[in-house]
């Protein structure tokens, strides 16, 4: 690291010469700013290195690129892209793209992009970014029951959702002409564009609304396309400023400014995709193909590769998602006690290990390509968690390619929540760090702040899921430092109490906590108000619900030292365990049985001979409320009982509601029933 601290200090004397010269007049620096920000090539920069790839032997065959000039994305060679092949596009006299999605001189007129990566970031800035309160509110056109709310100033108010400012001519025209030959009925939405310019905006993002594919068969596809656009945009930009300043390197040799050409990071690749499962992974790259111009993507190299290693029996069989997204109505409906959603979700490749990394070259999209030289990374949680441990035992390996990521997004953040968000969060602990060897890049071309090490607050945070909880809010708020501010979407919940079985009691019984980590509360409740009331009671039939494993471990030690009658239905339970323990429960020969909300999520069993339902912690999935609470059905003198303390109001409006869960966090009494 010692070259990298040289580095840092070569910098603060640069910027000290910068400051120095601010003198100049306004006209110089407009005419600097003008032919700084100006971009007229669109060809895709050089490799930053030659690297083996650490996904499989096979992506060793990164091109040369000397060898084959007709992928050669360095240098402007024959056939490469001019500006009159970026589509419609306006230019003033001096050349300057002036049609709303381009740079200029005054700076009221750069793109987003351009604003966010140039500013300088000074302490001061920082410091007060610590002290940002949510402070605005804007309602949601189309979603009465939401509102975006968000730091900073309010951006939202005079936003021109129409504009898609920003975004590269030629890949909105190419994003309307996919719904346009597909008949989508969302070109031109407001909903689809609206969220484009927030993530446009280079803000933090936590929208934890968002409808599931695996919900009625449909997923919200203007958010997903809108964040794959972003995404694509950030690249096709990130390219064409630095092959810009690669010709004019190559025009002024030494002369050059190197201080107003910094414009690198220590690695190549600048969004991250972070998803649960590989079949979900599956959807979304087939989805990014499907946005990339066809100009982009004359050929797509390693996609049979990509199709037999990732997706399913269906997915080879037919496309199951058309030019719009949507399900094409070709995929065979699989009928099962297990729902619809089930089915959607789980019916494909299950994997949740796994990493790809995607380059755009001049005319190629190159799957499983080196991470290295990759722009865009998709992976779990999990592998890049495993790639990160693997990285502190063996020094050879690292993890280099997570220190330049400026867009980390998060989808289906509720999913990994499932599987364990832990991951998400050490894999926010180890990005945009300084690299552990040497980059590869030109260090007088890479940007100040990532020498000063400031990039993670340069960094864009999207998370996107169907609800939040409080490991979700906790990384959003403390984990997500971007100097432009945050923003984020809060909901009032009607509810889904009603979709539990007529005449069921449900008896909510609060608790009292001191403190956001007082993790004794509950299970102090639970041993000397409800475990009584069990051990009394000759009922059998008693099925103990708990969302946490670590409560679940904790309540089954306990009841092994009373010497219960019990039997376990958890997520690590082996197959035979589960049958045995099922029978015996509803054989009565266990009185009790432990069941896990993650059991639930992977398997969703439904267990005969529930008579009392009690549930330690309420779910962090809402649907799962009605469908473990029906489990009742059919037995006599059934009953459920609901533990909850003023920590749960997140899992507890989304069952009973905004109105209901505020009264009863408040209300003095801390008994409540619902029956219909």
């Amino acid at each position: 690291m010692k070259t990298l601290k040289s580095c840092t200090k070569s910098t603060s004397v640069a910027n000290k010469k910068r400051k120095r010269k601010e003198g100049r007049s306004d006209k110089k620096r407009k005419e600097t700013d003008i032919e700084k920000h100006h971009s007229k090539l669109n060809n895709v920069y050089d490799d930053l290195e030659q690297a083996s790839d650490d996904e499989s032997p096979e992506s060793k065959d990164v091109e040369s690129m000397s060898e084959d000039p007709e992928v050669n994305d360095s240098g402007l060679g024959e056939g490469s892209e001019s500006d009159e092949d970026l589509g419609p596009s306006l230019f003033n006299e001096e050349g300057i793209e002036i049609n709303g999605r381009s740079t200029s001189g005054d700076s009221g007129h750069l793109s987003s992009f351009d604003i966010h990566l140039q500013h300088h970031l000074s302490k001061e800035e920082i410091n007060n970014r610590r002290n940002w309160e949510f402070k605005w509110e804007v309602p949601v056109n189309g979603m009465s029951n939401c509102k975006w709310t968000g730091t900073g100033q309010n951006i939202l108010e005079a936003l021109d959702i129409n504009s898609c400012d920003g975004l590269k001519p030629k890949l909105y025209q190419h994003w309307m002409d996919v719904y346009q030959r597909s008949g989508g009925k969302a070109v031109n939405s407001s909903l689809q564009k609206m969220f484009f310019s927030l993530c446009s905006s280079y803000r933090d993002i936590l929208h934890c609304n968002k409808r599931p594919f695996y919900h009625k068969g449909l997923e919200d596809m203007s958010i997903m396309d809108a964040y794959i656009m972003h995404s694509l945009n950030h690249v096709f930009r990130t390219r064409d400023l630095v092959k810009k300043n690669d010709a004019k390197f190559a025009k002024l040799g030494e002369s050059a400014d190197g201080d107003e050409l910094r414009d690198q990071g220590f690695t190549r690749p600048k969004v991250l995709i972070l998803l649960p499962l590989a079949s979900i992974m599956f959807r979304v790259v087939k989805r990014l193909i499907q946005l990339t111009p066809p100009s982009c993507k004359l050929n797509v190299e390693h996609m049979d590769r990509f199709s037999t290693k990732f997706g399913s029996e269906d997915d080879k069989g037919n496309d199951q998602m058309d030019e719009n997204g949507q399900e094409s109505g070709n995929a065979k409906p699989q009928k099962s006690y297990k729902g619809s959603d089930f089915q959607a979700l789980f019916g494909g490749n299950n994997e949740d290990d796994f990493m790809i990394g995607i380059k755009f070259t001049r005319k190629t999209i190159k799957l499983f390509s080196d991470f290295h030289t990759s722009d865009i990374i998709v992976a779990s949680p999990l592998c890049l968690v495993n790639k990160i441990d693997e990285a502190k035992s063996n020094k050879e390996k690292d993890v280099d390619y997570l220190s330049s990521i400026e867009v980390l997004i998060v989808d289906h953040a509720d999913v990994i929540a499932m599987q364990d968000w832990s991951h998400v969060h050490t894999v926010l602990e180890h990005l945009n760090r300084l690299p552990s060897k040497q980059p590869g890049t030109n260090v007088m071309r890479i940007r100040p702040w990532y020498l000063d090490d400031y990039a993670k607050f340069y960094r864009q945070t999207i998370i996107l899921g169907f609800y939040s909880n409080q490991d979700i809010n906790g990384s959003f708020n403390h984990q997500c430092s971007n100097y432009q501010g945050k923003v984020k979407l809060i909901c009032d919940y009607k509810g889904l109490l009603h979709k539990v079985l007529p005449h069921v009691p449900q008896i909510y019984e609060r608790f009292n906590v001191d403190s956001m980590v007082d993790a004794d509360a509950r299970f102090d409740y639970f041993v000397q108000k409800v475990f009584p009331r069990i051990k009394e009671s000759d009922q059998g039939g008693i099925m103990i619900f708990i969302s946490s494993y670590f409560d679940f471990i904790r309540v089954r030690n306990f009841l092994k030292s009373r010497d219960a009658s019990f039997c376990l239905l958890g997520e690590y339970t082996t197959q035979s365990d589960i049958s045995r323990a099922r029978l015996w429960f509803f054989e009565q020969r266990r009185k009790i049985m432990l069941y896990t909300e993650r059991s639930h999520f992977y398997h969703r069993y439904k267990i005969r001979g529930v008579k009392n339902l009690i549930i330690y912690s309420l779910p962090e999935r809402k649907e799962f409320y009605p469908e473990i609470v029906n489990m009742l059905e059919g037995s006599d003198n059934n009953a459920c009982t609901v533990l909850f303390s003023r920590l749960d109001k997140f899992k507890l409006e989304r069952i009973v509601g905004t109105t209901a869960a505020i009264r009863m966090v408040l209300a003095e009494k801390g008994v409540f029933v619902f029956s219909h």
